[in-house]
């Protein structure tokens, strides 16, 4: 399938508007300060360590987009009450803990444009506070009182380790299969954003159909974002992507853009991909030539034209539901995705 989506969204003047979460954050805003509430009562601890090393990442400037699309799905549906206020809390915990253990398993040393918890307290510290959100978000979950939206949440966490476990398994096997790249980032990424979307539809008891909806939208932009970011840790700058530059290069994460250079390369070009990944070859001026790679063998262009596509999807997922301001916002979330490596 071609893609079809733009990057590039346009006012009512007809001039070009760069998209934004802007039209999210401002519909969402009077339950996402609910929501931050929550979160901060939650992370609350008598042992001082707890809140303090939370609050370093919670505090950290995230764009907060998974538990915004949960209170934007419940706009989308019209939804009267407030269990997803707790709920959403849960999704922001499951991430910020999944954050943590994934900075420690990566030795990251920024996030956000911040050190990392784990270069400030320590990896013990950063993987026993990961492991305390992670049980916070399941007492929420619990006090929700849905079995439904626990088994959705519940699983959720479950297909992201085993997510993060197929990547680490795949770490510098320059062979890994774009099949095998899909399924890691569908899982460690994608499962997040379709539970927090899918949820929305079980509070406001709404059809499976409509479950099922919010779980592709969700899903698709998940893997729309990821490969965004995964061409960006290419052809971005630590400014604009809050980590080192190159970090999946050094670690020997072998994303699409590589998958696809090592498939259009030379033997020559072959060899370099595999000392590269192997961790032998990492320097500044490896990764000029990596980045010079990606962009002639179109590897970043058809690795962005991927995330158009997932994009698309996830759009065409929204199709079913009436012209709205939280359609709208949604639909603009797509775009924003995609638009970061523009």
């Amino acid at each position: 399938m071609q893609p079809r989506m733009s990057a590039t969204l346009h006012r009512i003047d007809g001039a070009p508007a760069t998209p934004s979460l802007d039209p999210m954050v401002r519909l969402v805003a009077h339950d996402m300060n609910a929501v931050n509430s929550v979160i901060l009562d939650r992370m609350q601890s008598d042992i001082p360590l707890i809140p303090e090393l939370a609050g370093h990442l919670i505090a950290g400037g995230g764009k907060r987009m998974r538990p915004m699309l949960t209170l934007a799905c419940a706009r989308l549906l019209d939804y009267p009450g407030t269990r997803h206020h707790k709920l959403a809390a849960a999704v922001e915990f499951i991430h910020t803990a999944t954050l943590l253990h994934d900075d420690v398993v990566d030795g990251s040393d920024l996030r956000r444009g911040r050190r990392t918890a784990n270069i400030i307290w320590g990896n013990p510290a950063s993987v026993l506070v990961g492991d305390f959100l992670f049980s916070r978000s399941f007492e929420l979950m619990v006090e929700d009182g849905s079995l439904k939206v626990l088994r959705i949440l519940s699983n959720a966490s479950a297909v992201i380790a085993e997510g993060e476990v197929n990547q680490l398994t795949a770490q510098r096997q320059v062979g890994t299969t774009e099949e095998r790249y899909l399924a890691i980032i569908g899982a460690k990424t994608a499962a997040l954003f379709a539970a927090a979307c899918r949820i929305a539809a079980v509070v406001a008891e709404r059809p499976e159909a409509e479950e099922l909806a919010l779980d592709a939208y969700g899903r698709n932009l998940g893997i729309a974002f990821q490969l965004v970011d995964d061409a960006i840790d290419y052809a971005s700058d630590a400014a604009t992507m809050g980590k080192g530059v190159g970090d999946d290069f050094r670690d020997g994460k072998v994303t699409l853009p590589v998958i696809l250079a090592y498939a259009r390369g030379s033997a020559e070009e072959k060899a370099f991909w595999h000392d590269a990944m192997m961790g032998h070859r990492i320097g500044d001026e490896d990764l000029a030539r990596a980045t010079a790679l990606l962009r002639d063998t179109g590897a970043l262009d058809d690795t962005l034209a991927h995330a158009r596509h997932y994009g698309q999807r996830a759009i065409d997922a929204l199709g079913g539901f009436g012209p709205s301001a939280a359609k709208a916002a949604l639909t603009e979330a797509v775009a924003f995705a995609v638009a970061r490596a523009y």
